[in-house]
């Protein structure tokens, strides 16, 4: 049985532990809540973050992140994109030095505009075939509800993806394995940007058409970037490209898609970052991934709209206004734009 650290205890740090608990692992949660401890070791349930789901028995939780990667051979990390640098140059001493380090986190770090990947790499000092990034069209409620759902893994080393694979396969999880980590990290980052921009429109009270038209520019500003970072532009047609991005713009499961539908109803940011108390990664990262975008040439117009409206006070329907009165382009090709 294979150990695993689940280094974060929200709502899909949670969910794929109890995934790879029912996939036979021996799974441990580091939590920073005593009450989430106490939920998931006495009651099997993380209350706070999915309340009356049951999680498996060989799954338990810790206030103490020595406990829970002590022996690890795989650990995943679940928590804030931009908490990570941090969290993690406490945790490296920690982590067992074969293990295979995860990313669930799906965003830009802020200043470096470094991907998660890389950060991991150049804090822990861990070669590229021991840092894997998991990223595809995964709501961790449907997911901790055992609905039936697949993903990508990602990693340098085939090996290792393929390894991390078998230990996520259930009879409802589908794990699917790449190579390609940097078009599965655009993916996962850049879709939470534009599930901001389709959940204003719906707040405005926008129709299919619109709301279709955002989605497939916005796969058209996700490829354009991964493809100049390097990337597979086919990665961009699987789960961790247009299957994320469709779950996340269209379900009111994403916190992206509501944080933006929240804004297209005349919300500020400060009123709707009050509602929830859960982390937005697309309103954390949007300004450093046009800051990526531009310092390799991209350009990436709904990216640079969101940026306006959430932090420099833009009304969405502004937004919405300037990315209609862009000069005609042609949609296909070098000219490619919005």
């Amino acid at each position: 049985m294979s150990k695993i650290a689940i280094m974060g205890s929200g709502s899909w740090g949670t969910a794929l532990g109890m995934v790879m608990a029912d996939a036979g692992g021996d799974v441990g949660m580091w939590a920073r809540e005593q009450d989430v401890v106490d939920s998931i070791n006495h009651g099997h349930v993380n209350e706070r973050y999915h309340p009356g789901l049951e999680l498996p028995v060989n799954m338990w939780s810790s206030l103490d992140p020595a406990e829970v990667l002590a022996g690890a051979q795989i650990v995943v990390l679940a928590i804030p994109s931009q908490t990570l640098r941090e969290n993690l140059s406490n945790w490296k001493a920690l982590m067992d030095p074969d293990a295979v380090i995860v990313s669930l986190m799906k965003g830009i770090e802020i200043g470096t505009v470094m991907r998660m990947s890389q950060v991991i790499a150049d804090v822990a000092g861990v070669p590229d075939s021991r840092v894997a990034i998991i990223s595809g069209p995964n709501l961790a409620r449907e997911i901790a509800q055992r609905q039936p759902a697949a993903t990508t893994v990602a990693c340098s080393s085939e090996a290792s993806a393929l390894r991390l694979a078998e230990a996520a396969t259930t009879n409802y999880f589908r794990p699917y394995y790449t190579t390609d980590v940097v078009g599965a990290e655009i993916g996962g980052s850049v879709k939470n940007v534009i599930a901001l921009a389709n959940g204003m429109a719906v707040g405005l009270g926008l129709g299919e058409n619109a709301q279709a038209s955002l989605i497939t520019r916005g796969l058209a500003e996700m490829t354009r970037l991964g493809v100049a970072l390097g990337a597979n532009p086919m990665t961009f047609q699987g789960l961790a490209g247009i299957g994320d991005l469709i779950a996340t713009c269209s379900s009111s499961l994403s916190r992206n898609r509501t944080f933006g539908e929240n804004l297209g109803k005349g919300l500020t940011v400060q009123q709707t970052i009050d509602r929830t108390n859960q982390t937005c990664e697309g309103v954390k990262s949007c300004q450093s991934i046009l800051d990526l975008a531009t310092r390799n040439g991209v350009e990436m117009p709904i990216t640079a709209e969101v940026v306006k409206v959430v932090h420099e006070g833009m009304n969405p329907r502004e937004m919405i206004g300037n990315l209609m009165s862009r000069d005609p382009q042609a949609e296909t090709g070098h000219d490619d734009r919005f």
